[in-house]
């Protein structure tokens, strides 16, 4: 089998194929959530703790200096926030998700009854004896 027909088949394969569906979805679901907390939940957040922007707050380690052409470093912990907010949103709609799923999937089948128990190997070995008698005793 040649490598372009292996990776053919590779694929094809149907885990494959939802993987890179549910990338894509992905993706486009991080999108709508970032929009959802940079533009609905924080601000009213930022309002009620007093105008507080979030994606602003941070701890400048060293100031920008026009002068020399040195960028500002800053520890940006209100972006941080802000990243913590949309895993939480994301996460919670994932696991909404996927219980809605698994209520609508069909309950697993029950398993088996147990096979009834075989005669005990002290049975067995009676049996033996028993028919081991009977043909000596002809």
């Amino acid at each position: 089998m040649s490598i372009v027909s292996e990776f053919k088949t590779f694929l094809m394969r149907g885990n494959v194929i939802d993987l890179a569906v549910g990338v894509v979805i992905g993706g486009a679901f991080g999108k709508i959530v970032t929009s959802l907390v940079d533009n609905i939940i924080m601000p009213p957040i930022g309002l009620a703790t007093g105008g507080v922007d979030f994606s602003s707050l941070k701890l400048i380690l060293k100031p920008a200096d026009a002068a020399a052409k040195t960028a500002e470093v800053a520890i940006s912990y209100g972006l941080f926030i802000n990243t913590i907010i949309q895993f939480v949103i994301i996460g919670t709609a994932i696991f909404l998700v996927v219980k809605a799923i698994n209520k609508l999937m069909p309950a697993p089948p029950p398993p088996p009854p147990p096979a009834p128990p075989g005669p005990s190997q002290e049975e067995l070995l009676a049996g033996i004896l028993a028919e081991l008698k009977a043909q000596n005793a002809k």
